[in-house]
């Protein structure tokens, strides 16, 4: 007959937590009041656009103007072409690029920085710097994906590209980065 084998000692693996970025600091991510500004803002904004938009159906508007989802948001960030700091090769560049359709560029990504799991979203701000995409985090207390899939009439989003095209979404999108900056650049000379 084989041995029994002791029981080793069950103690509980304990999870391994990634360690908090301290270079995000209170103007990178928008909570509280500051939330419920830029989310009212957007709302508007949105049903001004819809407001305008004519015979196009809600669901093509919206796909129109939104990537919706972390994997949307990551497609068209891929897609995106990467700012190139060498170009002086021009001859190089027509040998080697294939003419397709131009890809849908974002101008800015909203993200549910408080979800569960983190590394669902954890991809999302690296993507989006290499190609020179804002994000703007949210946080609401395990509520932003709730809030923000309101601005888009679904039930949660963990992510929500605004597409570059030429809407009031996009010009509110740009005042509110505008106003970032700014309250960025003063709390720089300040500290």
């Amino acid at each position: 007959m084989a041995k029994k084998r002791k029981k080793e000692n069950s103690m509980p693996i304990k999870a391994i937590k990634a360690p908090q970025e301290s270079s995000r600091d209170s103007s990178s991510c928008f909570e509280g009041d500051r939330l419920d500004f830029l989310l009212d803002k957007l709302q508007r904004s949105v049903e001004l656009a819809k407001a305008s938009k004519g015979q196009v159906p809600d669901k093509i508007w919206t796909k129109l103007h939104f990537a919706i989802g972390v994997n949307d948001v990551t497609r068209v960030l891929e897609r995106m072409p990467v700012p190139d700091l060498n170009t002086n090769s021009k001859e190089d560049d027509k040998t080697t690029r294939v003419p397709c359709k131009s890809p849908v560029a974002l101008q800015a990504v909203l993200l549910a920085t408080d979800c569960n799991p983190k590394w669902l979203t954890k991809h999302v701000p690296v993507i989006a710097a290499s190609r020179n995409v804002p994000v703007l985090a949210l946080r609401d207390n395990k509520g932003s994906s709730l809030r923000l899939g309101q601005l888009v009439n679904v039930r949660t989003a963990l992510a929500i590209g605004i597409k570059g095209r030429n809407s009031i979404i996009n010009k509110t999108i740009e005042e509110v980065l505008l106003n970032s900056k700014t309250a960025e650049a003063s709390l720089a000379t300040v500290g």
